[in-house]
């Protein structure tokens, strides 16, 4: 029993290293959002499962899996494209979510710019997952006036 007990133990720090977490950008309130869900499957690997989640309730909720990110890293920049049409940026890949009926697509010909105004981004901040608002961003200073 107490080797187990010890077996236990020992095994905690190397689960807690396993990024499991979801954060969203609520849009219009709790019902009305865009999540994005990262899961490491094995503390060995850097390999980390993503998958977005568009929701606009009662009408629709679905899940759609992404290209994998690396565990402790990521950033997800989130534009409006559109009434209820998101586009979503991540490193090279883009993708476009429709809040209206929650379809999903890779987005293979983005353009070169981003196709509207940015609302923030997901990012890992503090240790945790989260969706930090383009206007939160800190402004910049402006020197002192003589």
């Amino acid at each position: 029993m107490r080797l187990r007990a010890l077996f236990l133990l020992a095994a905690v720090p190397f689960l807690a290293a396993c990024e499991n977490e979801g954060i969203a950008y609520l849009i219009d309130g709790k019902d009305h959002s865009i999540a994005l869900m990262r899961e490491q499957k094995w503390f060995w690997s850097d390999e980390v499962d993503q998958a977005i989640v568009v929701s606009r309730m009662p009408t629709c909720l679905r899940r759609y899996d992404i290209k994998s990110g690396v565990a402790g890293s990521v950033k997800m920049e989130v534009y409006e494209a559109g009434d209820y049409l998101w586009a979503l940026k991540q490193g090279k890949n883009w993708y476009l979510a429709g809040t209206e009926k929650c379809e999903f697509q890779r987005w293979k010909d983005a353009p070169e710019t981003p196709p509207g105004k940015l609302v923030g981004t997901f990012t890992r901040k503090d240790g945790r997952l989260q969706f930090v608002p383009a206007d939160a961003a800190p402004k910049p200073i402006k020197p002192a006036e003589e």
